[in-house]
């Protein structure tokens, strides 16, 4: 149990300590700062674990899933803090607007398991494709390190460091099985740190300096600050993580043989989105369901909550610890944005596999999914698009995410569920004359 615990852990681990060193960087937190926030959205991950696989009342799915940090909230949480005029403004902002997020989405939860249909996969796996290419930036920029101001930023040594990482985490990926495969990116960050000591870019001050014991203090960082625009776009957030969680959960439903109903469903949203709202409490961000564990069940056919629910202690105790929360903070920024390829991409990569499964044969999909992703990368593309609107819209307009996620929502009502929808088999592409074109000529 405790190995097969670990290996959950192990597997998810970079994915939950990926979005607080991207928030972190961005709101300017210093290095012990950083390792607070760290170490919070571990213990805050294991936490939601618990809530998750354990349950109580009608709350948890029950089944072995691991909950952490959501990748979709990321790019939502620095365009907050690009907006915010005093950056020591910025967390308690965010820490606020989860906070009411998570706790319309309990509220939501019973409802949002009936309204699933309104979020096909065409809208599903166009949200998945955007947070994956909105945050490839952010991996490129640790490419080039730490600081945009320093010399040596986008130096032959940094990226020849992340170019070093990335192939050692593909040659363990194509060279390695099970276990060891499983954890390539961490051993990736593991021996690109270790290459970079001779290149002086390893800094073991943080460790130095951690306590062996410690427990994320509550508001850490500030009384949460509620504002109407970082509301709106958490909100969003949480409409984007609870669409993936169920499907999560129909996809672990089948793995384990006990298919996911509306009651579980519901459940298992009530857990999320109970994690989301009583993390800020302990400084975490809002919580969602790994998709990446649901593959390490189905390979281990491991199929005990228990298990899972052993690797949420892991978790909780490496929260505990601000000494082992601090080792992320000695691997630099070079190697973190080599595995933040891979790591990112596989966001995308995800996102692509799921709109291949959306039927991208029909017209309409392939036109909502256009629209969306053109509308979502326009961020990305033109960060100063925007720039005519005022600060409290930009929070939700900056984030490709969230304008994405709209979008495709709202097309996909037009084209498949207002009025009379066409079937959609005639054209299988925008550019492809339509039967009533071709009718008149």
């Amino acid at each position: 149990m405790a190995t097969s615990g670990l290996q959950h852990v192990a597997a998810m681990y970079a994915g939950v300590v990926a979005p607080p060193l991207i928030v972190g960087a961005a709101a300017g937190l210093s290095g012990t700062d950083l390792t607070f926030l760290t170490g919070a959205c571990l213990f805050t991950a294991g936490l939601a674990t618990f809530l998750q696989t354990l349950g109580f009342w009608k709350i948890g799915a029950r089944l072995p899933f691991v909950n952490g940090v959501t990748f979709a909230g990321v790019a939502p949480m620095t365009a907050i803090i690009a907006s915010a005029k005093d950056k020591s403004d910025a967390l308690p902002m965010i820490f606020g607007a989860v906070m009411v997020a998570g706790l319309l989405g309990f509220l939501a939860a019973p409802v949002f398991c009936k309204a699933v249909r309104f979020f096909p996969l065409v809208v599903t796996g166009t949200v998945i494709t955007l947070i994956g290419v909105s945050l490839l930036p952010v991996a490129f920029g640790w490419a080039q390190g730490p600081d945009p101001s320093a010399h040596d930023y986008g130096s032959t040594t940094n990226l020849t460091l992340a170019g070093i990482t990335l192939l050692i985490v593909l040659l363990l990926r194509r060279f390695t099985r099970g276990f060891v495969k499983q954890i390539a990116v961490l051993l990736g960050l593991i021996a690109g740190t270790l290459i970079a000591i001779p290149f002086g870019a390893t800094d073991f001050s943080p460790v130095a300096s951690a306590d062996l014991i410690g427990f994320p203090t509550p508001f850490h960082f500030g009384a949460p600050q509620f504002h109407i625009a970082a509301i709106l776009s958490m909100c969003v957030v949480m409409v984007v993580s609870m669409t993936e969680s169920t499907a999560d959960m129909l996809a672990l439903g089948e793995i384990v043989e006990r298919p996911s109903d509306e009651r579980t469903i519901a459940a298992g949203l009530r857990a999320d989105t109970l994690g989301s709202a009583l993390s800020p409490f302990f400084n975490g961000f809002m919580c969602s369901a790994f998709a990446q564990n649901i593959g390490l069940v189905a390979m281990t056919r491991i199929r005990s909550r228990f298990v899972v629910a052993f690797g949420g202690g892991f978790l909780v105790l490496m929260g505990l610890c601000p000494a082992a929360a601090s080792l992320i903070a000695v691997v630099p920024r070079p190697v973190l944005g080599g595995a933040g390829v891979v790591l990112f991409g596989s966001v995308a990569a995800s996102g692509i596999q799921t709109l291949v499964r959306a039927g991208l044969d029909k017209d309409n999909n392939v036109l909502i999914v256009a629209v969306s992703l053109a509308i979502g990368i326009v961020p990305i593309t033109a960060p100063d698009f925007y720039h005519a609107f005022p600060d409290t819209a930009r929070i939700v307009l900056d984030s490709g995410i969230s304008t994405g996620c709209v979008t495709a929502v709202l097309l996909n009502l037009v084209f498949n569920h207002l009025g009379r929808s066409r079937d959609a088999q005639d054209v299988t592409h925008p550019m492809e004359a339509g039967e009533e074109l071709a009718s008149v000529q």
